[in-house]
């Protein structure tokens, strides 16, 4: 008898995903267990990773975060994507060399400024600069055009922080302080050398643990690692599978949490990039196909606000108010959550300030 693989609609995938996001009820974790749980967060810019927390974590400060950094048990570095991603130390030295690979590939894009350049020549001088003194982007581009006057700058200094383990050192990354960014090599930071890679069998496991249930194309999107399908196939003793409503294959841990599709999900003020956006192939699960988009404009990420688990608006501080543009028409019922959850956010994070909550024009 053929066995008849079981669908998962796009209601069903998304309370998945919140679960395993810590955004369909608020964990009472450590900050440090929620940043390993979620395999490290958005972090471009210094805000975003507080927003993410205080979204998910019962009881989170903004201190507790500044303490991990400051303390060297949490880091900010290129991995995933080749953007910059908050990660524990332990995964700061295991995932990096995972998707070193994908660094390796970046280097090549910018090959033709790199004429003539001995790319393990430039590692070592860069690797001796950073870990002399943490240095700039600019300083070490200048450093490097010393040695090769002909090449592009830019290109060697991508070619460095592609080729190095690099993190940006505090205070940069800290709440309410602000500094540039330096950097340093994470073995040089933590006082410790890089461990083995991370097997892409652990990181598939931990990526479902997160993400799941998720197809190949999901994982790759998420890790930019590419070829990831025999990894899978090596793994489907150990995993169940379903199908999506477009019949793409889904693998998941089989104790995993998959709750009813009608589970309550209260509205979240997420930050821009967040990794519950930006990590599945098919990003339909939160974000619907009539608001595909509209998070962005030009070269701007605008921060989502989810209501019934799904991507509704956009919101910001802006002149003493926290501003939301809903995309639609919320209920009244919602609007009050909104409020609701919006005047949580500001007493986690800006405790003392005062501030407007009121729907308006967040996209000009």
């Amino acid at each position: 008898m053929t066995q008849t693989t079981a669908v998962l609609g796009t209601r069903a995938l998304n309370r998945a995903t919140l679960d395993r996001q810590l955004l369909l009820r608020r964990a009472p974790l450590s900050a440090k267990a929620a940043v390993e749980h979620l395999v490290g967060l958005q972090a471009q810019e210094v805000k975003p990773p507080y927003y993410a927390l205080a979204a998910r974590l019962d009881g989170f400060r903004p201190e507790e975060l500044s303490e991990l950094l400051a303390g060297r048990e949490a880091v900010r570095m290129v991995t995933l994507r080749s953007t910059i991603h908050l990660h524990t130390a332990d995964d700061s030295l295991t995932l990096r060399p995972l998707v070193q690979p994908a660094r390796d590939r970046e280097i090549r894009i910018f090959r033709q400024g790199l004429t003539g350049v001995d790319l393990e020549r430039l590692a070592g001088i860069a690797r001796a600069l950073v870990e002399a003194e943490p240095r700039t982007m600019r300083q070490l581009r200048e450093a490097l055009l010393a040695e090769w006057p002909d090449a592009d700058p830019q290109a060697l200094a991508i070619a460095a922080r592609c080729a190095l383990p690099l993190v940006q050192v505090t205070p940069r990354g800290l709440w309410g302080r602000s500094a540039q960014v330096c950097l340093t090599t994470a073995e040089h930071w933590l006082g410790r050398p890089s461990e083995p890679a991370a097997t892409p069998e652990s990181a598939v496991l931990r990526y479902l643990g997160a993400f799941g249930p998720a197809s190949v194309k999901d994982m790759q999107t998420w890790s930019g690692l590419t070829r990831m399908r025999p990894v899978f196939e090596r793994l489907r003793p150990r995993l169940v599978t379903f199908r999506d409503e477009t019949g793409a294959e889904l693998f998941d841990l089989p104790d995993a949490p998959r709750p009813d599709p009608e589970t309550p999900a209260p509205p979240r003020f997420l930050p821009e990039f967040d990794n519950a956006l930006l990590s599945h192939a098919d990003r339909t699960r939160v974000v619907p196909p009539a608001h595909h988009g509209r998070t962005w404009q030009v070269n701007t990420s605008h921060c989502p606000l989810l209501v019934d688990g799904f991507l509704a608006g956009v919101w910001r501080l802006l002149d003493g108010a926290l501003v939301v543009e809903p995309f639609g028409t919320l209920t009244r019922a919602q609007r009050d959550e909104v409020t609701e959850e919006g005047a949580r956010v500001l007493q986690v994070l800006h405790e003392g300030a005062s501030y407007d909550i009121r729907f308006g024009t967040v996209l000009p």
